[in-house]
């Protein structure tokens, strides 16, 4: 088998779609910084139903890791050998390292990459938080929150199935969490820290309703970027951490885990995604 320090190695994302993400130029940045010449990373279109036969075919001996995004984050568990707590807390597998013994292991590395990007941005401990959405990242965004936020988390979600779901996640989590309509997102905006895990869109119409000297708004969307929300946002003073500070605060603790370098180098990380983005 190649070493993992200083031989070639295979890595990918996968998903679908997935001709968008932007996990290739992070993780070949990297690569290029950390001079890991023999390194590849590539995108694979795979959906819940052709990942089982994708993942027979790996030949382990060749491969460090994988990257999943949607659909494939719960749907890759029977397919592991073992899952990390952290991935276990949300039953969301973001990361795939293949061990030198050919085992399969998963991680989450989206919840410490939250609390990364938070953290650079100087927000620690909060007294509550709201989330706006209720899908796997706020599943994602609770357990981040359920180490930094001392009080009382609520969600703002469009039906009572969402609700009785981040509910339970809360209760879960051992997070307290209240649920509010989504007509009533805009009382979102009184709380210190404000996570938006919707898709692209969907917080438009409440960027009217940003009061002066908003909190911090934790927008996981990176593109299109920066969306109305994070715009009215930063005009009125708030503190704005975007789907990039995400992305790549994620895709080091990644490259840390499937490399064995630390630390991964995450300014160069960072402005490879930029230029990508402006490009």
């Amino acid at each position: 088998m190649a070493d993992r320090r200083t031989g070639g190695r295979r890595a990918a994302v996968l998903g679908s779609p997935i001709a968008h993400s932007l996990s290739p130029v992070l993780h070949r940045a990297a690569y290029a910084e950390l001079g890991l010449t023999g390194w590849t990373y590539d995108r694979f279109e795979v959906d819940e139903a052709g990942l089982p036969g994708f993942m027979t075919r790996l030949d382990v001996s060749e491969w460090a890791g994988l990257s999943l995004t949607m659909p494939l984050k719960r749907a890759v568990i029977p397919l592991l050998d073992e899952i990390s707590e952290t991935a276990a807390s949300v039953e969301a597998v973001n990361t795939v390292v293949f061990t030198g013994d050919g085992r399969r292991t998963g991680d989450n590395t989206d919840i410490p990459g939250m609390l990364a990007a938070l953290g650079e941005r100087g927000v620690e401990k909060i007294e509550r938080a709201a989330v706006l959405g209720a899908g796997a990242t706020a599943s994602s965004a609770l357990a981040a929150l359920s180490r930094i936020c001392t009080g009382e988390v609520t969600a703002y979600v469009r039906s009572e199935a969402r609700a009785a779901e981040m509910r339970k996640w809360g209760e879960r989590l051992a997070v307290d969490v209240r649920t509010a309509d989504w007509a009533d997102a805009e009382r979102a905006f009184t709380a210190p820290l404000v996570i938006a895990t919707t898709p692209a869109g969907t917080t438009d119409a409440l960027a009217a309703a940003v009061p002066d000297r908003p909190g911090t708004l934790f927008d996981v969307l990176y593109e299109p970027w920066p969306t109305p929300l994070a715009t009215a946002w930063s005009a009125r003073g708030g503190t704005v951490v975007g789907g990039l500070d995400l992305l790549v605060h994620q895709a080091v603790l990644q490259v840390e885990r499937m490399t064995g370098r630390a630390p991964a180098p995450l300014a160069a990380m960072r402005e490879a995604g930029e230029q990508a983005l402006t490009a």
